[in-house]
């Protein structure tokens, strides 16, 4: 790895250790007279896709060893959800990825190329899933890929599909599955190639006291338009540990977490960082 992308790398494991280290410090933030099980339940409602919930995560995702000449590239997801109550027994959970990309320059980069920062395409699901749930938990609903990236981040296709979650919160443990797949809708913009894509995420949660769980959550994905068969499959494998706490009176959930990829296309990454600060918007009690 070059010394600049280990340079990244080492800053970004400082500010994650640095957070986690200051998250630990913060055990007596939450106010007195409260529930004593209310950071394990809120634990458990952040990590269930389909609650009623208003959260705004932001997911730090650094890879590395990108391409055939190992570059750093790093994927800021803003992931906003906002449920939507549509009727007594219905809801309507709206959520979003926003990414924001570095790409690393490489030395094969053609003239006027290089390095890139900028916005990705965006991603909308929006799931119905039933208000008042039993023991499974589950949401149906679209998933809408929107061409708004720039030039290198984008497919420049509009792509739709079905998209279901499905999950269980026994005890100490959230266990569930995220899947959609969508294809290209039209012909897309400057020639750009049809997409059909899979994409599927486990999850699997324990929590603990005092707000901290062990987490794995990797994003599987599969390209059906790869030309190559060794191609199509990207499967991480790894987790992590994280708290929920409060700043103040804000809630908030951290995550620290790392995946390496078992199997993945010849010029993808093979470890993923994944850094996670996720501000938590409970309902208040009425």
């Amino acid at each position: 790895m070059k010394m600049k992308s280990m340079y990244k790398v080492g800053k970004f494991i400082q500010m994650a250790l640095f957070s986690l280290a200051y998250l630990a410090l913060v055990s007596g933030a939450w106010a007195d007279g409260e529930h004593p099980h209310a950071k394990h339940d809120l634990a458990k409602a952040s990590q269930n896709p389909v609650a009623s919930l208003i959260s705004l995560p932001f997911e730090n995702n650094a890879t590395f060893n990108n391409g055939t000449e190992d570059v750093f590239v790093n994927i800021l997801n803003i992931k906003p959800v906002i449920p939507m109550g549509l009727t007594e027994n219905w809801n309507l959970i709206n959520r979003a990825i926003v990414p924001v990309i570095y790409q690393e320059n490489s030395p094969n980069d053609q003239p006027g190329e290089g390095s890139l920062f900028g916005l990705g395409d965006i991603v909308y699901q929006g799931f119905i899933s039933p208000a008042k749930p039993g023991k499974f938990i589950w949401g149906l609903g679209p998933e809408l890929h929107i061409p708004t990236g720039m030039e290198r981040l984008t497919t420049d296709q509009w792509s739709l599909g079905p998209a279901a979650v499905g999950l269980t919160m026994p005890g100490h443990w959230v266990i569930g599955a995220l899947v959609s797949n969508v294809w290209s809708i039209g012909e897309g913009y400057n020639d750009a190639e049809n997409v059909n894509a899979l994409t599927a995420q486990y999850f699997i949660n324990y929590n603990m006291k005092g707000g901290w769980y062990l987490s794995s959550a990797p994003v599987i994905t599969a390209n059906w338009e790869a030309e190559d068969n060794d191609d199509t499959w990207t499967i991480p494998f790894g987790g992590g540990v994280g708290r929920v706490f409060k700043i103040g009176k804000q809630p908030v959930n951290l995550k620290l977490a790392a995946y390496y990829n078992v199997e993945k296309p010849d010029d993808a990454s093979d470890w993923n960082l994944q850094f996670t600060w996720n501000f938590l918007f409970p309902k208040k009690p009425k």
